[in-house]
């Protein structure tokens, strides 16, 4: 597993709030890519459940909606309404931001570091790709296909809290 430090990072909510990364080390984190007009949109269903179930024990998860695959709408207030009205979100989103390329905001730029299961790292292939920060730094990366309530995901959240 890959090791990142997000002691520089800032990362901006849509509810005008701002997480310093220093401030996630020791926790566990699921970081999600997310996009509301995508065949995987429905996984927000599952990332709400996680949050309900595992939020009160620690877990955070933060859903990062991005338009690089073209499947966001415009505007983050469009996306905090069509979260919350659709699929009762109530995790923590960023403002819109950029996971692969030369503007990648600093967040993916860490996160992409890590490996899949089959030992592949580089840009973000498509949305809801997860990116579970464990509380010693590790990062495991779960690829689209693989739901957030996907037991191997799901094991390791427990493990960690």
């Amino acid at each position: 597993m890959s090791k990142i430090d997000l002691s520089g990072v800032d990362i901006q909510l849509m509810d005008g709030s701002t997480i310093h990364g220093s401030s996630l080390k020791g926790k566990t984190v699921l970081f999600v890519n997310v996009a509301s007009k995508c065949g995987f949109t429905p996984q927000y269903e599952a990332l709400e459940q996680l949050h309900e179930t595992y939020g009160p024990r620690g877990l955070v998860i933060i859903g990062a909606p991005t338009d690089q695959f073209k499947q966001e709408l415009g505007t983050d207030a469009e996306v905090a309404e069509f979260c919350k009205l659709n699929y009762g979100v109530t995790f923590g989103l960023t403002q819109k931001l950029m996971v692969n390329g030369s503007q990648r905001h600093p967040l993916f730029a860490q996160l992409t570091k890590a490996k899949d299961g089959m030992g592949l790292g580089g840009p973000v292939l498509w949305n809801f790709e997860k990116f579970l920060l464990l509380p010693d730094g590790s990062v495991k990366r779960f690829r689209s296909p693989i739901t957030p309530d996907s037991k191997s995901i799901v094991d390791l959240i427990e493990a960690s809290l």
